[in-house]
């Protein structure tokens, strides 16, 4: 795949909800208990959040968060040009989540509002796995009026994330002015219960403005309602260029153009929290694809990217991550 260099010059604008992350560890109970479902997202309030913080064992922590959030701070790490397009709360927490992404290198486009600044409050259970509760604050007014086309008119990718698929006005015009700025569109499916509260308009979402889709297992089989990974996979590139599977520790498989590509997983380590592990292998990815590298390293410093955020709790890869991860770039 090549990408038209006059484009941004590689430069990655994530399209999201800008959240702050409060990251915990609990058993499956405890998830059960909060109204989660495990391994998925649900939205709850505010107060709903506040109220079950008491209640863990040991304090969460508070990190900035949103899954296009993650990933272009992930390109920006890996020394590419990442921005931002989100929506947050004028307080405190807004302005911080402004000023992590600066220190990031990542160029915020942050609309402020009065509302309080969404966050998530993320779960991790003994197996790894996070199951999150999702109150979006300041994010949810982002309006279709303000990621028109001139949001995009440098990009060479614009990621999408499959959550505001939840605003069906909203990604429609997210995703269409990318597409007619001339960037590769990119959408990442997120968790299977949005693409399941998508399923009527996402697969004609898909057909209209997609060139890039990812997906991980429990995605693919929402979108694709087949259990065959082959076949889930083909389903995933049927109607854009580059179609991702991505199934955990097995690795990745990516259909470009009807070519497979077999990405094996990077190992060693002990898994620690799974947060942020698909919004990372899309940072490796996105940023490989923009500086013209093959299917095969793209997706390997995808799964590099990916790996070394399960090590740590949150979706923040700490310094000596990254040195390994750009060892292998070069």
């Amino acid at each position: 795949m090549e990408f038209n260099k006059k484009q941004g010059a590689g430069v990655v604008v994530g399209v999201g909800s800008a959240l702050m992350d409060i990251l915990g560890h609990e058993d499956h109970s405890f998830v059960e208990k909060a109204g989660g479902v495990l391994g998925g997202m649900v939205y709850v309030d505010g107060p709903h959040i506040d109220g079950l913080l008491p209640s863990f064992a040991t304090p969460p922590q508070l990190v900035p968060g949103g899954s296009a959030c993650n990933t272009v701070v992930g390109v920006a790490s890996l020394g590419g040009a990442g921005r931002f397009v989100g929506k947050t709360g004028s307080g405190p927490l807004g302005s911080q989540l402004i000023n992590e992404l600066k220190s990031k290198n990542v160029h915020p486009s942050i609309i402020r509002s009065d509302q309080p600044t969404g966050r998530v409050l993320s779960i991790v259970t003994p197996d790894a796995q996070r199951s999150m509760l999702t109150y979006l604050g300041a994010s949810s007014s982002l309006e279709p009026h303000e990621v028109g086309e001139d949001v995009f008119e440098d990009a060479s990718v614009v990621l999408v994330e499959g959550y505001l698929l939840f605003n069906r006005d909203l990604i429609t015009a997210a995703l269409s002015n990318a597409k007619k700025a001339g960037a590769r569109v990119c959408l990442d499916l997120a968790a299977f219960t949005v693409v399941e509260h998508a399923r009527d308009f996402l697969e004609d979402l898909v057909d209209k403005y997609v060139d890039i889709l990812i997906a991980n297992e429990d995605e693919a089989k929402a979108y694709t309602g087949l259990e065959d990974e082959e076949a889930a996979l083909k389903k995933l590139g049927e109607k854009s260029e580059i179609g991702v599977l991505k199934v955990g520790e097995r690795g990745s498989y990516i259909l470009n153009q009807g070519e497979m590509t077999r990405v094996e997983p990077q190992c060693g380590g002990q898994v620690c929290d799974t947060t942020g592990a698909g919004d990372l292998w899309a940072s490796g990815f996105l940023y490989g694809l923009v500086n013209g590298y093959s299917m095969e390293k793209a997706g390997r410093i995808g799964s590099a990217c990916g790996h070394e955020v399960c090590q740590v709790l949150g979706a923040g890869i700490p310094e000596e991550g990254w040195r390994r991860i750009r060892a292998l770039i070069d």
